[in-house]
């Protein structure tokens, strides 16, 4: 019999969701800052809309970011916590001096592109191993984000 963690599920099945976990708070941790540095830095006509809407995004990720962490403990393990770790894990990487609005916009859909595949991949690696605290993070997480990439790419949009 497989040995179980604190909350009942497979110890080495849970060790590896958790380190999927782990590249998804790299991401998260770049996403955030990425966008808080398109909040400081935007210009030009929409200034005042993205301003506000980059705001709403990182102060989401913000929350993101502690419920993979607190997540990524529940499972027994220790989440990554220093910038070092998240550049050299994330797929997401970080952008610099972007104060066009389109680009910005872009940017974060490349990033919500990036959040939503990794996600998937954990909601079948939750689901496989009966977690499904991890299980609906990642759905919630996924509906949420599909619906804002509609609302950024309906911007693109002319």
């Amino acid at each position: 019999m497989a040995a179980k963690n604190q909350i009942g599920l497979d110890k080495a099945k849970s060790i590896a969701l958790a380190e999927g976990l782990n590249e998804l708070l790299a991401d998260y941790m770049m996403f955030y800052q990425n966008t808080r540095g398109l909040h400081w830095n935007i210009k030009g006509e929409k200034f005042f809309e993205l301003h506000v809407k980059f705001e709403e995004l990182y102060t989401n990720l913000l929350l993101k970011v502690d419920e993979v962490a607190e997540r990524i403990l529940t499972l027994g393990v220790t989440p990554l916590h220093s910038f070092e770790d998240y550049k050299n894990t994330a797929k997401i990487k970080s952008i610099k001096n972007i104060s066009d609005g389109k680009k910005g916009v872009q940017a974060v859909l490349d990033a919500f592109e990036i959040l939503i595949a990794r996600q998937r991949v954990l909601l079948s690696l939750s689901a496989e191993i009966g977690d499904e605290g991890t299980n609906a993070l990642m759905s919630d997480y996924i509906r949420e984000q599909e619906k804002l990439v509609w609302m950024y790419s309906s911007f693109l949009k002319k």
